[in-house]
């Protein structure tokens, strides 16, 4: 069994889209990244993913500062490429560019000591549809309180 540590995840990713299919990329990343983000000092917050040419990048990601790396150290809001297959990135732009979809960063994760990221690609909610998932979560929430107040 792999052991994957989580480092950042995009919670708002879920709330904000239907993901409808996801990949894992590797990130290329300077050293004192690495560090920081074996650390837990990432962010995901306002990143996103945009594809230039026949290369995906991940924009306005945070990586804190290392801050044993002094002088040598990173841009943190720098773009980073994506390690994706070339087949892949294709695709991806091909949904994006037909059916209106868009691309987004779900989480940031350690696997085998290599930094990896998943991301989707995502259909925007409605207000509507945003409700509707939230009164389902409520629905269920009050379902299991009422199980746990039966079991004395």
């Amino acid at each position: 069994m792999e052991a994957v540590k989580i480092v950042a995840s995009n919670r708002k990713a879920r709330h904000e889209y239907f993901l409808l299919d996801t990949f894992e990329a590797g990130i290329a990343l300077k050293g004192s990244e690495i560090k920081s983000i074996r650390a837990g000092q990432m962010s995901l917050a306002e990143a996103f993913i945009e594809i230039t040419g026949k290369e995906a990048w991940l924009v306005d990601a945070h990586i804190a500062p290392y801050e044993q790396a002094a002088r040598m150290n990173h841009e943190p809001r720098r773009p980073r490429r994506l390690l994706l297959h070339k087949s892949e990135i294709l695709r991806l732009w091909d949904q994006v560019r037909q059916k209106g979809l868009t691309i987004v960063p779900v989480q940031v994760y350690l696997k085998q000591g290599r930094a990896k990221i998943e991301i989707a690609l995502a259909k925007g909610k409605k207000l509507y549809d945003k409700r509707a998932d939230l009164a389902k979560k409520d629905a269920e929430r009050e379902i299991q309180r009422s199980y746990r107040s039966r079991d004395y």
